[in-house]
């Protein structure tokens, strides 16, 4: 079943000047259009949109989506290639996941120090 650009919006939760976007650098490949001109989206768009979001989602940069979306059009004999891109990829996320962890341990123990002064405020007016 196809979907008009609107209902794609809705489904997806891309903007239309994002599809439009995706569609100009690449990311997005062989839609169909009526014969009005309207792009026309199938599941199988909307699959790969989902993929799309994943990917920009988890701070792939557009150049490598862009490489990861070549490499799909190329078919079967890309497998080992994406792969290893999003096997990359899963590498940074986890460099930032930790990174993002360790930044969360100072913020952790500024709350900490904050409900102690509280507390200790909390006790000299109260005495």
């Amino acid at each position: 079943m196809p979907y008009s650009p609107r209902e794609t919006v809705q489904k997806t939760g891309f903007s239309l000047d994002t599809l439009r976007y995706y569609e100009r650098i690449g990311l997005l490949d062989g839609i169909d259009r009526t014969a009005g001109g309207q792009r026309l989206f199938t599941d199988e768009d909307l699959a790969w949109l989902d993929v799309l979001r994943c990917l920009r989602d988890t701070g792939m940069p557009i150049a490598r989506m862009r490489r990861y979306a070549e490499l799909a059009r190329d078919g079967d004999g890309t497998f080992a290639e994406r792969a290893e891109l999003l096997e990359e990829h899963d590498r940074d996320i986890e460099r930032k996941i930790a990174e993002l962890r360790e930044e969360q341990a100072k913020i952790k123990e500024k709350i900490g120090w904050y409900r102690g002064e509280l507390a200790r405020m909390q006790q000299t007016s109260s005495a």
